[in-house]
Formats: structure tokens, sequence, C-alpha cells
């Protein structure tokens, strides 16, 4: 009941009693406002973004922060509308006590700029006046004189001025009557005064009622119980033997330490004299740490002394004998400070993280500094321990600024640890570490640096698509995406085929974040043998810095070339042109030589020449080195006429590679000896054919064949010259010289019209076809007829010839077979026409 009528009492006075005292704005920045206790949580305080002049739209952009002393946080800032209110309830008595005046402080802290603000807690009536003891018991003799005064208990009342304790009021009695008395100090003392004898016989109790009244509105008492019990007289009231004790002690006292001994002396013997000591008036915080022996008037420490909490106790002891007299004595305690609290710092504002390079003179942070002992013990001074790039600089009254002294580098440090040590001037001095963890933000100052000035690369060529040819590696001192480095290519351009040009990219690829390159085509040695590029590696902070880095890539042969065979050249059935040698040679006679080339290098292009097949395997020879075809002895008469040798041209690779040709070699010193005996071969082999068994086995294949080929040719042949002599004949038949005369003179028709026997063998004298036969690979070939008819043959003028007629067998045969010397076409046929 009393609870609820107190906070409707705080509401009215918060609708009544506006926070006023204003609020105005020093050179110190300090607003002031009055409120009273009590009010609701969330009421109302002040508008301190309107006085301090900030715009509440940017308050929390701004980082306003409230500091308040003590545990407690009595108001709290709305930072969208900027209004101050109460967050916890306020009690002026539990705050202030009886002091007059009640001011709360709190420091209202705008980015580095502080403003105090002081808050006035205003008194309310919301305490009653109330007796510590409410049951009082007074023992009066019936001898004692009207006009006898008895001391009443006093009636606290915790509120100030007028709601504090104001009167006394006593139920009505014809005995007794209320005197209200005011001390020196303002107090209102109590006394009940006889005002008629007593008479035991007639009344042994008298029950009054004690009503203490405070001045507030609405007016609020308390009560108290008085049996005033009659008894014989005691007319000495004890005495003290001072008025005032006054004791000055430490607040490191020990508990169950003497602070001073009251005594009182009563007049009076028996059961009268005895006195016993009481409090009579007493906070309750200091009859929790004081205590009065009831018999002997010591006062001892019950409770640790605090200064901080409180300086001074005034307490009064009351002296009563056993007949209800007593007397009063007041106590002064002075408690004294002894330096046992240590400093306090408080970090009001802290950037736990800083970048680098931030000039100096940055404030990292906003210490408070605070001592709860007074004096010298009070005096605190700070200072950094260690060799740190910061330093404090005390802005005003007890706070500091952390700020930075020296620049600042990641790289070399990246977190500080900084310890700040309070001090006070105690004897022995306190003290108070703090540690600030300062964590040092990147900035991106340092490129990416390679792990080399310069790179190479090699690598195999025929190399597979995507294979790893070297790894390359830069690293960044910074930090976060400020150290994360991307490789990527330059793109210059690499000579490619037939003046074009190619992309780097196009060969080559690096993976962007391990820096691996990789082939994204199979490199030929023979097309590039060497790759020339750079590499950028840039960091990911912003703006990005980078770093280039050239890079040689080698392409190594392999021997993926065999040698190619420029000379004898091959034609496109694979023959070769025949080669002439004399007869009559002699050793060391160079009958041709075979040119070949690598397009590999090194060891791999290097070239050694070998004869691996010849008709007579002692006849020919051939240089390693040059290729050389010469003769090795000199040539006998049972040499056969065509000479067939194969060479062999081999590189030094690993595993090495190889090319053969065939080579036609004809014995012969002129070509009508050629001609016979190649009409002795023939004859040789008819007769061989039809003896059966003297000499080689006939070939019936072979002999099929060419005289398919004879009849071929002579039909062909005849047929032409069927076709010729018509053409002729209606030539002359159309001709006017059958008509010009009957006698047949044929005088003036020139001599070259006329066809006779010589005319037809200059007719086949001035054709000729081109045959080559070869004996064993069952293969013949029948050009057919050209411009003109020669005795010997050449490598260009076979090359510029038709394709030849190639009549073969088995499709399997070898390809490497002997060339015939060209003849007259009349002679092959003759010579064909005796083979058959």
């Amino acid at each position: 009941m009393a609870a609820a009528q107190r906070l409707r009492d705080g509401s009215c006075r918060a609708l009544l009693c506006f926070v006023l005292v204003a609020a105005w704005e020093a050179a110190s920045g300090q607003i002031r406002y009055s409120i009273p206790e009590e009010m609701a949580k969330g009421a109302f305080v002040g508008n301190v973004a309107k006085d301090l002049g900030l715009d509440t739209e940017k308050i929390s952009e701004r980082g306003v922060r409230i500091l308040a002393e003590g545990r407690t946080q009595y108001f709290a800032l709305n930072f969208e509308s900027g209004h101050l209110y109460i967050s916890e309830r306020v009690d002026r008595e539990e705050l202030c006590g009886r002091s007059s005046n009640c001011l709360l402080r709190l420091e209202i802290l705008v980015q580095v700029k502080l403003h105090t603000v002081e808050i006035e807690i205003t008194d309310i009536n919301d305490n009653a006046p109330r007796f510590q003891v409410e049951q009082i018991e007074l023992r009066v003799r019936e001898s004692t004189a009207t006009g006898a005064r008895f001391l009443l208990p006093d009636a606290e009342d915790p509120d100030v001025g007028i709601n504090s304790l104001q009167s006394y009021q006593l139920s009505d009695n014809r005995h007794f009557s209320l005197d209200v008395q005011t001390g020196a100090d303002g107090a209102k003392y109590a006394e009940l005064v006889l005002e008629m004898s007593l008479d035991r016989e007639k009344q042994a109790v008298h029950n009054l009622i004690l009503r203490a009244l405070d001045g507030g509105d609405p007016l609020r008492s308390g009560t108290a119980q008085i049996n005033v019990v009659v008894e014989d007289a005691n007319d000495n009231a004890p005495i003290f033997a001072q008025s005032l004790y006054k004791v000055n002690v430490l607040e490191d006292t020990p508990v169950g330490s003497l602070l001073v001994t009251v005594n009182a002396t009563d007049l009076d013997e028996g059961i009268n004299s005895q006195v016993t000591y009481t409090f009579r008036k007493i906070s309750e915080k200091a009859s929790s740490i004081f205590h009065l022996d009831a018999k002997t008037g010591e006062m001892t420490v019950a409770q640790k002394l605090d200064f901080e909490e409180c300086e001074l106790y005034e307490t009064e002891v009351q002296a009563r004998d056993g007949r209800g007299l007593s007397g009063r004595a007041k106590v002064l305690l002075n408690v004294l400070d002894v330096n046992d609290n240590n400093p306090e710092v408080t970090v009001t504002s802290f950037s736990s993280s800083v970048p680098e390079g931030s000039p100096t003179g940055t404030v990292i942070a906003l210490l408070k500094v605070r001592d709860r002992d007074s004096g010298e013990n009070g005096e605190v001074t700070c200072s950094i321990s260690g060799r740190f790039p910061f330093r404090l600089e005390k802005s005003f009254d007890n706070y500091y600024n952390l700020v930075i002294h020296r620049a600042l580098d990641r790289e070399q440090v990246s977190e500080y640890n900084v310890t700040i040590t309070a001090t006070d001037r105690g004897n022995p001095p306190l003290s108070t570490i703090t540690a600030l963890s300062l964590k040092i933000l990147d900035k991106n100052d340092n490129p990416p640096t390679f792990t080399q000035t310069s790179y190479a690369g090699y690598i195999a060529e025929n190399n597979p698509r995507g294979a790893s040819i070297l790894s390359l590696q830069a690293s960044d001192p910074d930090r976060g995406e400020n150290a994360r480095v991307t490789y990527s290519l330059l793109l210059p351009l690499l000579p490619g085929g037939e003046g074009s040009e190619s992309p780097v990219s196009s060969s080559i690829s690096i993976h962007s974040e391990s820096g691996a390159v990789y082939a994204l085509r199979s490199f030929d040695y023979e097309q590039l043998r060497e790759l020339r590029f750079q590499v950028q590696a840039q960091d990911g902070g912003s703006p990005p810095l980078s770093t280039n880095v050239s890079v040689t890539l080698w392409i190594l042969d392999q021997n993926d070339n065999s040698p190619e065979i420029l000379y004898p050249a091959s034609r496109s059935d694979g023959s070769t042109g025949v080669e002439l040698a004399p007869r009559s040679s002699e050793p060391g006679y160079l009958v041709t030589k075979v040119v070949a080339v690598d397009a590999d290098s090194g060891q791999n292009a290097w070239l050694s020449y070998q004869l691996l097949k010849a008709t007579e395997p002692g006849l020919f020879r051939v240089g390693l080195q040059s290729g050389e075809i010469r003769t090795a002895r000199s040539v006998l008469d049972k040499d056969a006429l065509k000479q067939s040798l194969v060479v062999l041209v081999k590189d030094n690779g690993q595993p090495p590679l190889s090319a053969s040709v065939s080579v036609t070699v004809v014995l012969a010193d002129s070509l009508p000896q050629i001609l016979s005996e190649l009409s002795s071969l023939s004859a040789s082999a008819a007769a061989a054919a039809a003896g059966g068994g003297g000499g080689a086995e006939p070939q019936p294949g072979l002999t099929l064949y060419l005289g398919i080929a004879v009849a071929s040719v002579s039909g062909l042949f005849f047929s032409f010259l069927l076709g010729l002599l018509a053409l002729r004949l209606r030539r002359w038949r159309n001709s006017p010289l059958l008509e010009s005369g009957a006698s047949g003179n044929f005088s003036g028709v020139p001599v070259s019209q006329f066809v006779g026997i010589d005319g037809v063998r200059a007719f086949l004298h001035s054709y000729s076809q081109e045959a080559s036969l070869t004996a064993g690979s069952r293969k013949s070939q029948i050009l057919f007829p050209v411009v003109s008819c020669t005795n010997t043959l050449t490598a260009q003028q076979a090359q510029e010839k038709p394709a030849p007629l190639l009549i073969t067998e088995d499709s399997k045969a070898s390809q490497q077979g002997e060339t015939l010397p060209q003849v007259s076409c009349w002679s092959i046929y003759l010579s064909l026409v005796g083979i058959a």
C-alpha cells in the first residue's frame, strides 16, 4: 500500500515538477537538470541532443556514450530522439542520505569530447517517520513531582526539508503532556511532562500513543506505544561523564577493536543505580558496524570500516537506570582514510585496431583514472611500460589520451599489448595495470615479390597438353586480401609460321592462384625452340600492386623425326633412278651419293650411312658419315648388269630412327652394251623357261604379264599405224593432185607426203616407248609416247614424264625394283618380243 502510494506520488511529482534547472552550456560543456526522486523507469529527464546542439540522426554515428560512476546506471540515452531518460529507480535517501543537496553526475562522451551532466535529485515525501522502538515502557514512581520530564525516543524520517520530521503529538491524557524542543542542529526532541501526580493505587499503567508527523503533502506519520508503569520513586537519572565523545578511527581498524567507553553514573542506590547502555539514535548502517556493550558501555567495531562509504558517524548513547530514568550523550566517530584502494582505470573509448601508416597524434584510447582514496592516496599518475610507439597525454581532469607517437608498420609488428600502469602517491603506493591489445590493420603498401629475379623452364617437345612446366612463387608481406597474390601472363607475341604471330596465351597458361605454368599445346622443337614471356604477380589490395618477372621456356629436342632422304629422290611409286657405273671403274670410284637430312638437332641429327643390302655384297661400300657409294673392288665379268643396293640412314637419337633407300646401279660402259645385255638376259630367261631344269625355275606369272604387255603394246602400235595410214590415204585421195592428170604424174608432190618403207622406219624412230622392267619384283612399268626418244635417263626428266602404267601380279611384292635405262621404243618392243 505504501509502495503504491509512493509510486502515485512520484508520478504526480514527475508530471507537476518538470525537469528544470535547465540546462545551460558553458565553456566546459556542463548541463544541469533537476528531477524528483522515485520517478518511473523511462521518465523523461532532458533533451541532451538539443542542449548539446547535436543532430539526432547522427547521434549513433558519432559514437555518443554515457559514462557514470558506480555500478548502477540510473540514466540512459535514446539515440533516436536524443532524450535522456531514467533506466533505474532513483531513491534520494539511498543515494545521498540526509544531505541537503543530492547531485548525480554523469559524463556524455561525443567522440572524444566530454560533456558533464549534473542531475539534482529533489526529495519527495516518500518516507513516513518511524520510531526505532515501537513499544516504550516508562517506570515512574508515584512520588514523582509534577513537571517531571521524561525523554522519549526520537522518530527517524530519511526525507529532508519540509518532508522530514516536523512535530510530535501525544494522545489525550490528563496526567501527561508532550513538550517538543528543537536542538541547535534543528533536530526535534520530544519529552513527556508529568502534569498530574500519579497514584499507583488508582492506575498502575498508563497507555499513551506518541505520533511523529512530517510536513509533506500528503502528510505522513509514525506511531509508538508508550506504557507508563507507576512504581515507587526514583529521583536520580544517570549522568554521563561528558556529553560529547569524539573518536578518530582508521578505516583499516580490525573488527573487534575498542573505539570508546561511555560512562554514566546514577546517585541512586540499589536497582535504581544499575545503569544499562543502549543506542538511542543511530543509523541503520551504523548499527551494523558498531556494537555497544549494555553493561560496560564499550563501543567496538563490529564490521569493517570504509572511509570511501562514510567518513563520519554520529550516534547518541542512552544510559538508563533500573527505574527508567535515563541520560544521553553524543558520540562522533571520524573515520580516517588509509591507502587501501588501488587506482581504477576505466577505458571509456578504445579502438582495438588501427591502420598502419596512421599519422602521429591519432587518438587510440581515452582512459579515465580514479582512486577512491583521498589526499595523496587519491593522486594517480599513469605511465606505459616498455618501449612502444605510443604515449599518454593528459587531456583534462583525470582523463588520458593514448596517442600514436611513431609510425606503425604492420609488417614489423602486427599486434601490440600495451600495458598501462596507474600508481597513486600513497605510502606504500598502490598501482593497477591495464593491458590493451591493439591490432595493426594492414595497408596495401608492399607489392608481391618473386623468389627469383628471373625464371627458366624446360619442357621436352611433343609434350601432352596440360603438362606442368614450372611453378612461380611470389610472396606479399601484407595480410588478407592485400597478400592474396594472383598470377597472369603478359601477352607479347611469339613468332609463328609464315610471318603470322600467335599470342602466348594460346601456347601456355598460368594458374592464377598457384603460379603453376602449363602447356596448352604440344610444342615442336623444329618450329619453336624457346619462348620468352613475362608473368605479373598482383595482390588483391585497393589499389592493387604488381610485380613482373621474365620467364624463358626452353623447348628440349626429342628424336621424333626420321632422317629424310633428299637424293636419290623417290618417285610416287617408291622407285628411284638408275645410276650408271662403268665396268672399267677402279676401286673407290664414286658411283653416287645418298644425301639425307634430319629435322632434329644435336645428337638426334647426327646421321650415319650403312649398306644394308646389295646384289654383290663386296662390290660397293658406303661412307659412314658422307653417304658416298663407291666401288670397293673392280667390276668382274660375272657381276650382274643390274646391281640393287639398299642404303640405311640412321640418326644418333635414343631410340634411333632410320630410313632406307634403294639405289639401282647398272654396270655398263655404253648404251648399246646395255641393250645387248638386256637381250641376252631375255634370251637366257626364255631358254630357262623352255629347258625347265638347267637354270632357275620359270616364272609363269611374269611371262604372262610380259605377254599381255607385248600384245597390248603391239595392238596399240598397229592400231595407231592403221589410223595414221588411213588419215594419209584420205588426205591423198582428197588432194587435187589426183584430179590434175590422168597419167598419175606425181612429180610436183613433195617427197615428205609419201609414206614408204623408209618413212615408216623414220616414223618409228620418231616415237619411243619407255618401259621399266624389274625381274625380282614381278612388276613392270610402261610409259606411253613422249615427245622424243633419248638414250639416257636423268632424274629430272623422269619426274616430268607422265605416270607409268603399272602392271603387277602380286600387290605385296617388294617395291625396291631396279629400273633399266631408257632405250628406243622399237628396241624395247623387239626385246619384249624376244623375251616372250
